[in-house]
């Protein structure tokens, strides 16, 4: 069977609402449907819910009070190890409606970093998430303001 499209990234987190916060008010996401795991967290959706998919983002909480549950199911991981991407550099979602995103990551005091790839007809924004995970937005270069 071949490797079919990217389903998720899951993201361990000790802030699971900043986390929450962040992708359904910044990117936009709905939570919806997790099964009932032995560790906290929440599904992230955009657009169709399960059973259609299971979710775009996973945000895997660590309850430090009652670690085992997350550690039999995924493994252990040091605490020190959870910023940033790792050797994943970014994660990329195909996006339209900039001007509304600039306004959402003004409003939430998020920095982020744009250029333009002519030779693919994008524009691209890039910005951390609380776990300081790289996010990538592509544009239509259309969406840019023509310079006057």
């Amino acid at each position: 069977m071949p490797v079919g499209k990217l389903d998720h990234y899951s993201i361990r987190t000790l802030d699971i609402e900043a986390s929450r916060r962040f992708y359904t008010e910044v990117m936009g996401f709905t939570a919806g449907f997790r099964p009932p795991f032995k560790f906290p967290g929440i599904w992230l959706y955009n657009g169709a819910q399960y059973p259609e998919t299971t979710g775009v983002v996973h945000i895997i909480g660590i309850d430090p009070d009652d670690p085992q549950g997350l550690k039999d199911y995924l493994g252990d991981r040091d605490v020190a190890s959870l910023q940033g991407t790792g050797t994943v550099d970014h994660m990329a979602f195909a996006a339209t409606g900039l001007d509304d995103m600039r306004t959402r990551l003004q409003r939430h005091g998020i920095a982020s970093r744009e250029r333009s790839v002519p030779s693919l007809g994008i524009h691209q924004v890039f910005f951390e998430d609380p776990s300081g995970v790289t996010i990538e937005l592509n544009y239509p270069a259309a969406e840019i303001a023509p310079a006057a």
